[in-house]
């Protein structure tokens, strides 16, 4: 199949991009990935939200036909991911945590290599080479060994490597691992414009601000599971249309402060540091009431203020932790 047909196969599809019901994979006592359901729509950043080891990547890897489940099925544009895989893996690519390229060859060359690989003629990779050069602002650097590149460079050229062939499912997964927040924006730019050429991408990430960035609907994944989804904002009117933080002057003060927003506001409170709060706000109004309880109590402040829910927020409410939080994920 041509990249032209691939490509267009894609876009006439009326039916979702992936579907995966009750996939579980198994690492000897650790359910890496524990009975998960997907639908991603077709022309979207779909992202997955989740702590290192809560199953994005062994859950990115049974679809994108790298491993098999241990139960469940899956499908990529109808296509079953066991007994399709050819036909998965032509309408698919994977970026990973870590860049694919051959370090000992310029940025030029491993592009005409992959580009060769996937079937171009001779000119045609060349053609194709130069073009993705100049759009991921590669050029100049593009006869430098990769090995002289930068972290946000080796990023952008793994991802022009991923979209040689204009794939219509694109997986990226922690794309900006690593990279400072100018290449962050940059590669973020990118993946729009893959979205608005058509590609469906497929976004795992543990960055909340990236998530809340690009991404149309949102997974939230903890310990194999999907806790929650649905658009951001749907995500975060689910604890309330504002949230409460507090900044104690004490530690010791915590276990009270806790009690006490349980009490007066009736939410669970979630202790984002040592002495920092967290908790959804269903009625503004009762922060005069907490304010008193708080002075009779003798708990004291150093900040209080009430914001719309962030990300952050919602991820801490269904969860109880952050996303830097490890959990272990065996992938074998």
């Amino acid at each position: 199949m041509s990249t032209d047909s691939i490509h267009g196969f894609a876009m006439e599809q009326s039916g979702p991009a992936v579907e995966a019901e009750a996939i579980v994979k198994i690492f000897g006592d650790n359910r890496a990935v524990d009975g998960i359901d997907l639908v991603v729509p077709v022309g979207m950043v779909y992202g997955v939200l989740g702590p290192n080891g809560a199953g994005k990547t062994t859950m990115i890897n049974i679809l994108a036909t790298l491993l098999r489940a241990d139960s469940g099925t899956a499908k990529i544009f109808g296509h079953d991911v066991l007994k399709e895989a050819n036909t998965v893996r032509q309408l698919m690519r994977v970026t990973g945590q870590y860049a694919s390229l051959d370090e000992a060859l310029t940025g030029y060359e491993n592009l005409v290599i992959f580009s060769r690989l996937l079937g171009l003629s001779p000119k045609e990779a060349r053609k194709r080479t130069n073009d993705l050069l100049e759009e991921f602002e590669l050029a100049d650097a593009a006869r430098r060994p990769v090995s002289k590149f930068s972290g946000g460079m080796r990023r952008r050229l793994d991802l022009a490597a991923s979209i040689i062939s204009q794939p219509p499912l694109l997986f990226l997964d922690e794309p900006t691992t690593g990279l400072d927040p100018h290449n962050r924006a940059r590669m973020w730019t990118l993946i729009r414009r893959l979205v608005a050429q058509g590609t469906t991408v497929i976004l795992t990430t543990q960055y909340l601000d990236e998530a809340d960035q690009l991404a149309d609907r949102i997974a939230v994944i903890d310990h194999g599971r999907v806790v929650a989804e649905g658009l951001t904002n749907e995500l975060k009117a689910s604890i309330g249309t504002t949230s409460l933080h507090v900044q104690l002057t004490e530690q010791a003060d915590t276990d009270n402060a806790m009690s006490t927003i349980a009490r007066v506001l009736g939410a669970k409170g979630t202790v984002v540091d040592r002495k920092h709060i967290s908790a959804p706000m269903a009625n503004p109004d009762l922060i005069a009431d907490l304010f008193v309880a708080f002075r009779d109590a003798g708990i004291r402040l150093a900040e209080l203020s009430v914001q719309k829910p962030t990300l952050d927020e919602v991820f801490l409410t269904l969860t109880g932790h952050g996303t830097t939080e490890e959990t272990k994920e065996n992938v074998e």
